[in-house]
């Protein structure tokens, strides 16, 4: 398991390669090849200078001091590999962590300069920063926090939340220069695995752990409620004969995270813990779904900050109110507070969520029901490990 934490590593699993905050394995790496960097993961993460910066192009444009062979992509890819080779023979399982695309938003030649700022299409945002924080008291923070030198994105000169058009257009290509160059690493690793033959053998399953604003409503990083910090990435290529009628089909059912574990199980014929919310998503892709597949997505987000207290400083609620949940469909998305007021977007004639409608009176039967959908799915998904037990004189009568 290559993971980027120093604890909390299941049982049963091999931490292979720590790669916490610091990258100190990755700097150690770099420092045995030359570089000199005193101040570890700060001075990586530098851009390069000097530089003639072209005047059509950003900050972000500036290129690493490392070239793409020696990032701390390639630099994860290449353990992965080596940790593969020697695994060719035994059945293994990995989970295998990118740490791109993910801001600081410096890039290594030549994916710098891979997209072109002009070619990037510009992200839906309210016409001023004041219009976007009327929307909700919780935007109107994250706008604040994001907005501090060095928040968002580490040796940035500007505030990314009044930068300039240029230079949003810039970060938003990085962002996809970065993400071009994990795609190639992606294809070193399945490359491996034909070179290997074990390319036919293996369920190989992409993701992410969160999505990116970019710059959507003037927001840069994840933690909003808006669609675009949600909506992940999922790719799922199973090498058995039967999902060959569905291969490289697109599903527009919604799925979510936690289907990702009774999928993997499924697959390898094992029985799903009661205590999954998630479904198998076999069915889906074997092109054989469920008629009775879920027509709406939950997710949740906690935003306190326990120590700081900041947001509950500027909201004027305590820690325990400090979260809200989403349930979305194909028509109307409701965000629930614990302590704040609620929102509500049409999706199908404001799908880049630009107007709340919780306060409209004639909008009073929608919210309710959908806040009454939230409720019945919390209920239905509460904590249940030790439901559907019953002691009985015969010993524990279980129900899967």
């Amino acid at each position: 398991m290559l993971t980027g934490y120093d604890k909390g590593v299941l049982p049963g699993f091999d931490a292979a390669l720590h790669l916490p905050d610091d990258m100190a394995a990755w700097v150690a790496h770099l420092e045995t090849l030359g570089y000199s960097l005193p101040n570890g993961r700060d001075d990586a993460f530098r851009p390069r200078q000097p530089f003639d910066l072209p005047h059509d192009r950003g900050f972000r444009f500036i290129p690493a001091i490392y070239p793409a062979e020696q990032s701390e992509t390639a630099f994860l890819t290449d353990r992965f590999i080596d940790w593969m080779s020697e695994r060719e023979h035994t059945p293994w399982f990995a989970h295998f962590v990118f740490y791109r695309p993910h801001p600081p938003l410096i890039v290594p030649e030549p994916y710098n300069a891979m997209v072109d700022p002009k070619d990037v299409v510009f992200p839906a945002r309210a016409p001023s920063l004041a219009e976007e924080r009327r929307q909700h008291p919780l935007l109107a923070y994250e706008l604040e926090r994001i907005g501090e030198p060095g928040k968002y994105d580490e040796h940035s000169p500007f505030n990314p939340v009044e930068a300039n058009d240029l230079e949003i257009r810039q970060m938003r290509a990085a962002y996809f220069g970065l993400v071009s160059e994990v795609d190639h690493h992606l294809g070193r690793i399945i490359a491996h695995l034909k070179a290997t033959r074990q390319y036919e053998r293996t369920l190989i399953v992409v993701t992410s752990d969160h999505a990116e604003m970019l710059g959507q409503h003037h927001v840069w990083g994840k933690e909003i409620y808006f669609d675009q910090a949600f909506h992940l990435p999922l790719v799922i290529r199973d090498p058995r004969p039967e999902a060959d009628v569905a291969r490289g089909m697109q599903v527009e059912a919604f799925t979510e995270a936690i289907d990702i574990m009774p999928t993997i199980l499924d697959w390898l014929g094992l029985p799903v813990p009661r205590s999954c919310d998630g479904a198998s998503l076999l069915g889906h892709v074997n092109g054989t779904p469920s008629a009775n597949w879920r027509e709406e997505v939950f997710f949740e987000h906690d935003f306190r900050t326990v120590k700081a207290q900041r947001a509950e400083t500027a909201l004027g609620i305590n820690s325990d109110e400090c979260s809200y949940a989403v349930i979305r469909d194909a028509h109307y998305k409701y965000v629930h507070f614990a302590a704040l007021p609620p929102l509500l977007f049409d999706l199908s004639t404001d799908p880049d969520e630009m107007h709340n409608l919780a306060n409209r009176p004639e909008m009073a039967t929608v919210v309710r029901d959908y806040a009454q959908k939230m409720l019945n799915w919390r209920l239905t998904h509460a904590e249940r490990t030790l439901t559907n037990m019953q002691l009985t004189s015969e010993g524990v009568f279980s129900r899967p």
